[in-house]
């Protein structure tokens, strides 16, 4: 098949595993990865190659975006600190653990598997965010686990650009050349996401042209991702960075009917584009494994104990520090070895798998560069597979998952602190006289009877006005969780559209 005709195919198979992964409670990823590895094992598959500008400029910066984008700001402010231990000291030992591990069982030189110790020792955003989608995780803990793979970038970024320099130029950085290094990643990442941030502000405030604004919103995290990485700097960093600022301020810069429009928008180019990569995991697999050389073959018994070390060293992690935060000598298991297990490696991963270097600088081939590729797209599809299928059944076990009832409860009580301030709103009005009051009796009725009755309409997107700043309130004083406070939004948007073109 071409890679157009390969693209086409694996968004039908994608549509069609979304529609069965609903009916069966398990996550879209899983399935995805399951249904490419398949595929690939087919004896008329044709061997794929993925480039990484494919992955790394295509595909990555949407889907990050997107994840950061949904990480709630009042949560991340909480939870910053083990934010950071997990996204600097974890990412470090995991990649030493990897390191050892994969030279004692592997013919990878060492300075080779600590290259693929720094490929997996981070945890991915987008894997990470679609896989708890529907796992109904406590607000602080879904922005616990966001923020970390949003967050451990630079550090794994750092720890594989002084792999490569061992490994491709047989020298080592030092110290200084580690820290600027990594001022200039992380440092360097934050200053454009948030000049791209600031940029974007000042344009869409200016814009309520629907296709404008969905150019925009779409051009966004490419901007931010293609201007960091020309000076150097962490792209992910930049469009991670461009997203949270972005996603707090986007009830400054855009009305219901565009933030409708542009939730309709980035919901399908999400679905395609992960449809897409979480596919083209699973079927490179088997490509890779048909290049591998006669003394590489015993790569299986290596991946699933890389994988397993992963696993082994985030609960020796996750354990003590919990121990440490909650200040209690034995905590309660049910949200390390969740966190613990929820850390899924995916597109990050693979797209830094896919730009290990073809040569060493002396123009010699990278020696074992296809068990690497083996090997760390091997726990990737292990990784998503095992832990996706299984991280729903555990979070249940924990007792940690929200009930169905409890969010409809708290919904039902937002719901009702709305209706409260919006007849406080209308008795405002009706005190100080400037309204009429058939007019107001007329939005009483259109609050109780969904009435749109164009002669109010004014009034009305006045009272849904002070019901958004009512809510952004009560989402920012952890009254209400980030997906119901996106359901609310989303019915006071459509209900203002309502009214707009008759205001």
């Amino acid at each position: 098949m071409h890679s157009v005709q390969v693209v086409l195919f694996l968004v039908a198979v994608a549509t069609v595993v979304a529609t069965f992964a609903d009916r069966i409670s398990v996550p879209a990823p899983s399935l995805l990865v399951v249904a490419g590895l398949v595929i690939g094992l087919l004896p008329f598959s044709a061997d794929i190659q993925v480039t990484p500008e494919i992955v790394s400029l295509v595909v990555l910066p949407p889907l990050i975006y997107a994840a950061g984008e949904e990480l709630s700001w009042p949560e991340l402010k909480r939870v910053w600190r083990p934010v950071a231990l997990l996204a600097v000291g974890l990412v470090v030992l995991s990649a030493a653990a990897v390191g050892f591990v994969t030279a004692w069982l592997t013919p990878l030189p060492l300075a080779l598997a600590f290259m693929l110790g720094a490929v997996l020792c981070s945890t991915d955003p987008v894997a990470v965010t679609a896989l708890g989608r529907r796992l109904a995780l406590p607000p602080r803990l879904q922005t616990l686990l966001q923020a970390e793979s949003l967050f451990n970038d630079a550090t794994s970024l750092i720890l594989f650009r002084i792999a490569v320099s061992a490994a491709v130029a047989g020298g080592v950085l030092g110290l200084k050349g580690i820290a600027a290094d990594f001022a200039l990643l992380a440092g360097g990442g934050t200053l454009v996401g948030v000049v791209v941030a600031i940029g974007v502000s000042f344009v869409r405030r200016r814009t309520e042209d629907p296709v404008l604004e969905s150019v925009i919103a779409l051009l966004t995290p490419y901007t931010a991702y293609v201007l960091a990485e020309a000076v150097g700097a962490s792209g992910v960093t930049a469009v991670v960075v461009a997203a949270v600022i972005l996603g707090i301020r986007q009830h400054e810069l855009t009305n219901s009917g565009i933030r409708l429009q542009l939730s309709a928008v980035y919901g399908t180019v999400i679905f395609l584009l992960e449809s897409v990569v979480f596919s083209l995991i699973g079927l490179q697999l088997p490509t890779q494994i048909r290049r591998l050389a006669p003394d590489e073959q015993s790569w299986l018994p290596a991946v699933l104990a890389i994988a397993a070390v992963l696993i082994l060293v985030r609960v020796a992690w996750m354990f003590p520090l919990s121990a440490i935060l909650h200040r209690r000598l034995r905590p309660s298991w049910q949200v390390p070895a969740v966190v613990s297990w929820a850390g899924a490696r995916g597109v990050v991963p693979l797209a830094a798998t896919l730009s290990i270097p073809l040569l060493t600088d002396d123009g010699q081939p990278l020696p074992h560069r296809s068990l690497l590729m083996v090997l760390a797209t091997g726990v990737i599809v292990i990784s998503l597979i095992v832990q996706g299928f299984t991280l729903a059944p555990l979070v249940r076990l924990s007792g940690l998952a929200i009930a169905p009832s409890d969010s409809e409860e708290e919904y039902r009580r937002a719901v009702a602190r709305l209706s409260e301030r919006a007849e406080a709103y209308l008795d405002e009005l009706q005190d100080l006289e400037t309204t009429p009051p058939a007019v107001l009796k007329k939005v009483r009725d259109q609050l109780e009877l969904e009435d749109d009755d164009p002669q109010s309409g004014q009034v009305r997107r006045e009272v849904l006005l002070v019901q958004s700043v009512l809510l952004e309130r009560m989402y920012a004083d952890g009254e209400i969780g980030e997906s119901n406070r996106r359901r609310l939004q989303r019915r006071l948007d459509r209900e203002d559209l309502r009214f707009h073109d008759d205001a």
